[in-house]
């Protein structure tokens, strides 16, 4: 197949959300001063998505591509990277700070635990995620030899099971019957193990009646969820490039394959 073919064949990362999260995208396009700028394909972003949708707090959600890195976007983070937040004149950057953030502006639907023993179990386990989980969530996307897409799969189940195994034995989410900040963190993720891993490296459906599988559904169909998803095809032409593990897919790409820690 010539390069010009190839080149037609390969799908392109989206530009903007569809499904349920156009239409939030929609909702939330008028002017105020909590601004979120975010790429609809992005994980990091839409844990910030959802938790300004929990909150039901008052923003415009800005869809920037940060492949051009526009300057709205750099004036925030100098390395163009999303998600950023932009609050009156004063603007911030990085996911988990973001979350924090949120937290201590507004005490409406709080995600952090109120006992400080709680918050700091919760801290602990969102970077069990951002250690762990993320980076062998990539690896695995990445990796192109089978036997190399086996030991990353065993290695990601490893570290799934060992959250599960930590979370409230009833559930359905992490700390009980509602969604709270290890869920946010760790619900883009988990929505993708199906849309992305599941098609382009065979990742198994969790039983429905294992914990996980609790978890996952509870989490799948939590409205704030559902509003910052787009639909399946989405996330499967804009993880083509990793599942392909093209060179310069991006930033987290190049860092999962120089074994260097997430940007």
């Amino acid at each position: 197949m010539s390069t010009e073919n190839q080149q037609k064949n390969q799908k392109e990362y989206h530009k903007q959300a569809t499904g349920e999260a156009l239409r939030t995208v929609q909702r939330r396009s008028s002017e105020q001063q909590l601004k979120l700028f975010g790429a609809c394909f992005c994980p990091f972003v839409q844990r910030v998505w959802i938790s300004l949708e929990v909150k039901g707090l008052d923003y415009q959600y800005i869809e920037v591509d940060p492949y051009k890195k526009p300057k709205l976007l750099i004036d925030i983070n100098p390395r163009g990277l999303v998600p950023a937040l932009k609050h009156g004149e004063w603007g911030c950057h990085e996911s988990n700070v973001l979350l924090e953030y949120l937290e201590d502006i507004t005490e409406q639907h709080p995600l952090l635990p109120t006992d400080p023993k709680s918050r700091a179990d919760s801290r602990l386990w969102v970077d069990h995620i951002n250690r762990n989980i993320i980076p062998g969530f990539y690896r695995l996307l990445q990796a192109q030899e089978m036997g190399k897409q086996t030991e990353f799969a065993q290695e990601l189940k490893m570290e799934i099971a060992k959250i599960v195994d930590a979370a409230d034995a009833d559930g359905p989410f992490f700390l009980g019957p509602d969604l709270r900040f290890v869920d946010v963190s760790f619900a883009p993720w988990m929505i993708r193990l199906s849309r992305v891993l599941g098609t382009y490296r065979g990742w198994p459906a969790a039983a429905e009646d294992s914990r996980f599988g609790k978890w996952l559904k509870a989490i799948e169909e939590h409205e704030a969820v559902k509003k910052t998803t787009s639909d399946h095809k989405l996330y499967l032409d804009s993880y083509e490039r990793y599942a392909e593990n093209r060179p310069n897919t991006s930033q987290v790409a190049n860092a999962v394959n120089s074994g260097r820690g997430l940007p």
